[in-house]
């Protein structure tokens, strides 16, 4: 690159400036000579495509005048155009360019390029580029660049806030470490970031705080000038002499009690790196989240924590505020009905029932803001000035329209400071806009200061124990405990309240699906809710309670994302959800991103109906239980073991069976998931002493031997220590660790049943419990299953082709569960559920027990040549290009569809559905139903069982 990218940048700086600037007519020159300039043959052989059809919900099709996936979406403007106006427009494009949607968004009117990484930042560019800098400034777009180098912009909004966070959080971390109360330490930090904020947005005097710490370094008492400041920043009454003559009144809220702190040398030095910040590029909503995250960390965390990017927030944000307001001002026309609409919106109500440091409300409100503009600028532009003065032109949408609820005490407080600052913020940006408009639109600005006393805004309260402010719509993140954790981390007492305060909510379901029912009892007919969730809210008791309950009682989804990694959350899925309390005809969309990592890509369909699973496939929730599957045996979890002291390595497993020979009989090959999946070959890595069918102390003693001694040594402790926890935290002198102590020897899950049933044949089917590929196998008797595996007792080939088809799979995936991105089979939705084909002839089940041992034989024969485990196999599947393993699954997938009598082009789902209701009705009857297994008309079930599985042997 180098000097010849100055060169050729160049040129194309004379041939634009040559252009007379016309969006239709010479943006698409202006765009293939761009990228041949970056170095590129022309925009063909780049791959990127002009005129792009970009679907409108509801609206018709638009296009979008370049996209180059996953790099770039381009829009042009005429010459001259003033680019803010058409960022929403692009923000919309964007988040509909999926799969592979692009990072980058750029805004060009010929003459300035306006770069945007919208996963980074939203709304403000993180970069502007004037053509004729363009040969100097060409960094900023290196990702035009067909080798892609990493971009470098000028105005990293995100970068500045993280070190603000970190420099503020380290201050407050340094007055609790030396004792100073953590209320007061709170307090008075986040005062400190008020005038830090006010001196560079103009509501303190330039550099007046700073001057103040800079004293306070040479000597100054920190205790007497910054505190002095902090009181007269709380008094209406003026100073009427001396140096804080010039301080405005700010509110009697945060600046309510003032209790100063005397800074230590190294506080101050701090505090003076986080003054030269430049806290006018701070963003609060960003700014909340990694102060809070960072507080109590020896080490410097802001940089690393995480917070809510922005693009995430308007998921809600967009499409349950800013597109239904956007979208009736634009169909009013006559100035009664515009004024109508402001009436309604300065008396529009937001809430945020789990409002943490407010960066939803911040978002919200600033939205609000714009809406407002828009609609000003239109009676402005559309009707004379005599009869426009019907509509007061005074900025009205104030922040006491947002309301939020917050049980941790700073969190509250945190919100009430990023909504109050949003204020100042919103007027500026509107100034802004006027000028770079041209407007002349006679608006009434309020005024700054004071700022807004929110304590009756943001109450701090627990949201599942008060009543809720009312409100039009809701927004919102509730917390993600799931339903294991909530007794850790809240305690039996509180869970045990909220139960009995909700008992309709499942005992099962994760603790955010309280948030979604209460947010749409809330509602009142026509309003609308969007909020975040943990993604098992779509999935089983947590959607029963939740997205069931809101579509079962007037709830229309209107907008989700099914499943995707959350940026607010270090190892989080989350599911979002818009809805209204009303009918929404049209299209929906339905989003679902399709890797496990924050930048992975997304899918998008449209969809007449989103329905409580949040799957663009046919709806499967409503399919019942089985009792032929329920009652049958041919469905476990593998044993949990409960404790390392009751496994062996192989080696010591091979000593301990040599001393006494004997213990063979209770030392066992022991598999989980991963040692099927990623082990070459497939087999287990370690081995397990199994007591658990002894029933008392003296029999274990007795058939353990050697092996009962280490598990008295190594297991008993910890159980003693497990059960006395227990006692200690519950009150109680039973329950399950107490309980589990009288039989200390034994797993915690032993699993008698599932073992009986496997020892009885000679091989079983298993898959991992928790997976992303549908990976079946057989596996030897004698290997043991840990928990991590599912297990199936059924020898058959014909079984296994069943439950290793597409068919299935599509219907695991559809009933399951999920940990994290990963799909997790659960016998009592997935299995008990399934129905089996109901009257295969032999020919049928014949084709299917073929086909299921010829894709064994391949993927055996492609694993052992390519020295591979089945994950990596699986993983090839999903490339393109030839691969006999498709070839071999379609086969089987062919046969199956056979014996259920399907149709190749009928969809499995609905077929399974349809079939599983009329089970239902049979069972109900009377009537006999096809299980689990061989079909009871095969003669000679012998001929279908091969002997082909995993094994081992202690050598």
């Amino acid at each position: 690159m180098g000097e010849s990218a100055r060169e050729s940048l160049q040129r194309f700086v004379e041939y634009a400036r040559k252009l007379k600037g016309d969006e239709k007519g010479e943006g698409q020159l202006f765009c293939e000579h761009l990228f041949q300039a970056f170095g590129h043959e022309n925009l063909q052989s780049a791959g990127a495509t002009l005129e792009e059809r970009i679907k409108g919900k509801g609206r018709g099709t638009k296009f979008a005048d370049l996209v180059w996936r996953p790099h770039l979406l381009m829009e042009m403007k005429k010459r001259g155009e003033k680019l803010e106006r058409h960022y929403r427009q692009a923000f919309e494009y964007w988040l509909r360019l999926v799969p592979q949607r692009p990072q980058y968004v750029v805004l060009c009117n010929f003459d300035e390029f306006w770069i945007y990484d919208l996963n980074l930042q939203l709304e403000e560019p993180v970069d502007r580029v004037v053509l004729e800098d363009l040969p100097d400034r060409y960094l900023a777009l290196n990702f035009l660049f067909p080798e892609n180098p990493l971009p470098q912009f000028g105005n990293d909004r995100v970068a500045v806030t993280k070190a603000a966070a970190d420099d503020v959080a380290r201050i407050f971390n340094s007055l609790v470490a030396r004792g100073e109360e953590r209320s007061f330490a709170q307090r008075f930090t986040l005062q400190c970031v008020v005038a830090l904020f006010s001196e560079d947005v103009g509501l303190l005097p330039k550099g007046f705080f700073t001057a103040l710490v800079h004293e306070c370094l040479e000597g100054g008492s920190s205790y007497d000038l910054i505190g002095n400041l902090f009181r007269q920043m709380g008094s209406a009454s003026p100073a009427r002499g001396g140096r804080y003559t010039e301080v405005p009144y700010f509110n009697g809220g945060i600046f309510k009690t003032v209790q100063p702190v005397d800074f230590t040398p190294e506080e101050l030095e701090l505090l003076a790196e986080a003054a030269s910040e430049n806290w006018a590029k701070v963003q609060p909503q960003v700014f909340g989240t990694l102060f809070q995250s960072s507080m109590d960390r020896a080490e410097r965390h802001a940089y690393g924590a995480h917070f809510t990017a922005e693009a995430d927030i308007q998921k809600i944000v967009t499409p349950t505020i800013v597109r239904p307001w956007r979208e009736r001002i634009e169909a009013a026309d006559t100035l009664a009905e515009l004024r109508a609409l402001r009436r309604e919106l300065v008396r529009f109500r937001v809430l945020d029932p789990a409002c943490g440091a407010g960066d939803f409300l911040y978002v919200a409100y600033r939205e609000l803001k714009r809406i407002e503009m828009d609609l000003l600028a239109k009676v402005h532009e559309n009707f004379t000035r005599l009869t426009a003065a019907e509509v007061e032109m005074s900025s009205l949408v104030s922040p006491r329209q947002f309301f939020g609820i917050e049980k941790n005490p700073f969190g509250a407080e945190l919100a009430k400071v990023t909504l109050a600052l949003a204020k100042e913020l919103a007027l500026q940006e509107t100034r802004e806009m006027l000028v770079s408009r041209n407007a002349t639109i006679p608006l009434d600005f309020d005024s700054s200061l004071p700022l807004d006393n929110l304590d009756g805004n943001i109450l701090c309260d627990d949201a599942l124990f008060r009543p809720w402010p009312e409100a039009d719509a809701i927004v919102g993140n509730p917390p993600f405990q799931s339903k294991n954790k909530m007794q850790d981390e809240f305690g039996p007492a509180y869970v045990g309240r909220v139960r009995e305060r909700y008992p309709e909510v499942s005992g099962k379901a994760d603790f955010c699906t309280y948030w979604f029912r209460l947010a749409h009892d809330h509602l009142k007919d026509g309003e609308r809710a969007g909020l975040v969730g943990t993604n098992t809210i779509r999935q089983n008791n947590s959607r029963e309670s939740s997205l069931d309950y809101i579509t079962k009682n007037g709830g229309t989804i209107t907008e989700a994302v099914s499943t995707q990694v959350w940026s607010g959350e270090a190892n989080v899925y989350v599911s979002i959800v818009n809805w209204i309390k009303d009918e929404s005809p049209g299209k929906k969309l339905l989003y679902r991103q399709l890797g496990d990592r924050r930048d992975s890509d997304f899918e998008v369909v449209e969809l007449d109906h989103i329905g409580p699973a949040l799957s663009g496939n046919f709806d499967v929730t409503g399919a019942g239980k089985l009792k032929a599957n329920a009652d049958s045996p041919t469905c476990y979890q593998g044993q949990t073991h409960g404790h390392k002291g009751f496994l062996l390595t192989p080696d010591e497993a091979r000593e301990m069976i040599s001393a006494s020979p004997e213990s063979e009989t209770i030392i066992f090959p022991y598999m989980i998931g991963k040692d099927m999946l990623d082990r070459k070959p497939p087999g287990p890595s370690r081995f397990s002493i199994d007591l658990n069918h002894c029933k008392d102390l003296f029999s274990a003693a007795r058939i353990g031997g050697a092996a009962f001694e280490r598990v008295r040594e190594r297991v008993l402790p910890d159980m003693e220590m497990k059960a006395h926890g227990e006692r200690l935290k519950t009150g109680k002198d039973s329950g399950p660790r107490q309980n589990h102590l009288k039989k200390w020897w034994k797993f915690w899950r032993g699993r008698a049943e599932m073992i009986d049933n496997i020892s009885r044949i000679p091989r079983y089917i298993a898959c991992s419990r928790v997976t992303k590929r549908p990976i079946f196998e057989f596996v030897d008797s004698s290997i043991q299953p840990n928990d991590a595996l599912q297990v199936f007792p059924l020898p058959d080939d014909y079984s296994f082709g069943i439950l290793q088809s597409d068919i299935h799979w599509l219907w695991f995936v559809e009933r399951c569960s999920t940990l994290k991105g990963d799909f997790r089979y659960t016998s009592d939705t997935v299995f008990d559920s399934f129905p089996w084909p109901q009257s295969p002839d032999e020919e049928a089940v014949r084709r299917v027990a073929g086909a299921a041992v010829a894709l064994r034989e391949l993927r055996w024969d492609v694993m052992k040549r390519n020295d591979l485990s089945f994950r990596e196999l699986y993983r090839m599947m999903e490339l393109p290009g030839d691969n006999p393993l498709k070839a071999a699954q379609e086969s089987l997938d062919y046969a199956v569809r056979g014996a259920y009598g399907m149709g190749r082009k009928e969809d499995p789902l609905s077929h399974l559905f349809a079939l599983n209701g009329r089970l239902l009705q049979a069972e109900a009857s009377g009537k006999p139903v096809a299980g689990p297994g061989l079909p009871e008309s095969i003669a000679d079930p012998s001929r279908y069982v091969t002997e082909d599985r995993i094994t081992f042997e202690v050598s």
